[in-house]
């Protein structure tokens, strides 16, 4: 981070920037408002999930190649969204799409597990360390299904998360996620909210959040929840934050969140949807060294196929291993997306692919770092593996806290509307960070630095 005192932005410039790049980009997306129309009549809102939501329209891709997206338009972008980072592997990669294909040809659907569901786990618990694995359709589902393994091993019902930290859209995990900084409570007795309506309060009052980066803190509230006779049966969290752009455990703070559930007896699930294949072979596990009970997978491990993934200890899984919990899917292991998995993880998310990614980002982080620096902005640049994001604050981010309080979401949404209007397609909010994929090229990491330092001149010039 920069230590120069950062330059104070017009407030008034910001809103007459962002102004002007919305009539841009609402002038350049007309086919997608034609859509938006006829979408409307029978899709909720339009769309077929809450996030594709914009106004005044969603923008409706049509297709993509490699890093590359083209929308219904006709608008190409370099693709830093990569479906929320799912993608890493680029567009219609042609080592999944031979597999798949050949898969195909031979039957989609059984119900009945197939030899690339075995090469798969086998693949899983090398790069992870677990040895038992179980897979699902999504990462919610994947998050679903390990606290209830979890709850099982056991016999306990309470769930303590990490405040701020998004891990799928079921019910135990749609609590205290996205609030206004004075509804977060007390540092050392954080709120439990429920993240839109329909979620019961009997849900919301099994869950417990806790900061991040503050294992003294979740110590003190698993100590108070023993005392009460409420000892959770996990703690689920991701190793590294990635719904707040990104947020890296501070040096140590893993180790300790390990330690003190260990001798509490409580299981430790890392959430690896986005961190996981994405980061590094074994995830965050790997690049952190820190190993947990559980682990969940899904997003970049399909290849652009939905699937799930969760592994374990064999003293946590025993409890489905023996049939008392019911891990279950008619689609769970289909063999299409076995197959996309399995090309995946053995022919493109290899060594040399980690490199590439590595370096990719070391550039893209060295440019937007240079940017800051030289128009003195207030914010800095932070990734890791194919993730990373410029966060828009003075001070460094380390939980939800610092992050409501200090970054500045008008220059998320002015960024956002640069980027989409100077073939960039990026993830909307002031939550999301870049994706590299292994198909990214130095031109296109630099043209994501061009189009931030354009906007940083346009900010700051006189």
């Amino acid at each position: 981070m920069t230590t120069a005192t950062p330059t104070e932005l017009d407030r008034t410039r910001i809103k007459e920037l962002t102004l002007r790049e919305t009539e841009t980009l609402n002038e350049r997306t007309q086919k997608s408002g034609e859509v938006y129309e006829e979408a409307r009549k029978h899709l909720a809102g339009g769309v077929a999930s809450s996030y594709q939501l914009r106004e005044p329209w969603p923008i409706y891709m049509e297709r993509g190649a490699g890093p590359l997206v083209w929308d219904v338009d006709g608008n190409e972008m370099y693709d830093f969204h990569n479906g929320f980072g799912s993608m890493v592997q680029g567009h219609a990669n042609p080592a999944i799409g031979r597999a798949v294909q050949e898969r195909y040809g031979m039957g989609t659907h059984f119900a009945a597990p197939t030899e690339d569901a075995i090469a798969v786990g086998d693949d899983l618990a090398a790069r992870w360390g677990l040895p038992k694995w179980r897979y699902t359709n999504s990462g919610s589902e994947a998050t679903m299904d390990a606290i209830r393994i979890a709850r099982g091993h056991t016999g306990r019902d309470d769930v303590v998360k990490i405040f701020g930290s998004y891990h799928g859209h079921h019910d135990t995990v749609m609590v205290s996620i996205g609030v206004e900084y004075d509804q977060i409570g007390d540092h050392e007795d954080m709120a439990s909210l429920p993240y839109g309506a329909g979620i019961p309060q009997a849900i919301v009052d099994q869950v417990i959040a806790v900061p991040f980066n503050d294992a003294g803190a979740m110590e003190r509230r698993l100590v108070r929840m023993r005392d009460e006779g409420r000892l959770p049966a996990c703690v689920i969290m991701e190793a590294a934050m990635m719904n707040l752009g990104v947020v890296l455990p501070e040096p140590g703070y893993l180790e300790e969140v390990r330690r003190i559930t260990e001798e509490m007896g409580v299981v430790l699930i890392f959430d690896e949807v986005k961190t996981g294949i994405t980061i590094a072979p074994g995830g965050a596990v790997e690049k952190f060294g820190v190993k947990p009970d559980l682990v969940t997978l899904a997003k970049a491990l399909g290849g652009g196929f939905p699937v799930g993934a969760i592994g374990g200890t064999e003293e946590v899984m025993a409890c489905v291993e023996d049939g008392s919990v019911y891990q279950v899917g008619t689609y769970n292991g289909n063999p299409l997306c076995m197959a996309a998995a399995r090309a995946n993880l053995e022919e493109v998310m290899t060594p040399d692919a980690y490199a590439t990614l590595d370096r990719l980002n070391d550039r893209i982080l060295e440019g937007c770092t240079e940017v800051i620096e030289k128009h003195n902005l207030p914010g800095y640049a932070v990734g890791i593996g194919s993730k990373g994001c410029v966060t828009f604050s003075p001070t460094k981010v380390i939980d939800y806290e610092t992050f409501k309080a200090n970054q500045d979401a008008e220059l998320c949404e002015l960024a956002w509307l640069f980027n989409m209007n100077r073939g960039i397609f990026m993830t909307p909010g002031r939550e999301e960070e870049w994706t590299l994929s292994v198909t990214h090229t130095d031109e296109a990491v630099d043209r994501y630095v061009e189009v931030f330092e354009e906007m940083a001149f346009e900010l700051t010039r006189p």
